[in-house]
């Protein structure tokens, strides 16, 4: 059970489209419910860049060499996991994969750092934040997403 350190953390996300859906990593209650899905990503490192971050979880996770296009956008993100506080500075990029990388998949496993296996699938913006459906943390996300 996963619980947010009581301190500001910095995270490099990348945000990767495929025929307009962004792939997304689930995101799971202590009862093993998603509850949510964020874009794949994690912790920037002491003396480590943002850049760096994002492009490292990517070959750690997924195995790939994530090339970023364009310019990062931040949000803050301050939120309560299963009752815990949490408070992080997230950096977005958009990231493009080799050509042909998972083209014939519909979801990807994957290792977290703490061994957890994870699933993350491309998600429509219009199936997220929605009284039924999970939804797209950081939270802001989906606004911010739709108004670019």
């Amino acid at each position: 059970m996963w619980r947010p350190p009581a301190q500001i953390r910095v995270k490099a996300l990348g945000l990767h489209w495929r025929d307009g859906r962004l792939l997304a990593a689930e995101v799971y209650d202590d009862s093993g419910r998603i509850k949510g899905v964020r874009p794949l990503g994690g912790s920037v490192e002491f003396g480590e860049t943002a850049r760096t971050a994002v492009v490292r979880e990517f070959r750690e996770e997924l195995g790939i060499e994530a090339t970023i296009s364009g310019d990062p956008f931040f949000l803050e993100n301050i939120y309560v996991h299963e009752g815990a506080p949490g408070h992080e500075l997230v950096i977005l990029f958009n990231v493009e994969f080799p050509a042909g990388a998972f083209a014939e998949l519909t979801h990807i496993p994957f290792a977290e750092d703490n061994g957890a296996t994870s699933i993350a699938r491309w998600f429509n913006l219009d199936e997220l934040d929605l009284a039924d459906g999970p939804a797209l943390y950081p939270t802001g996300l989906k606004a911010r997403l739709q108004q670019a």
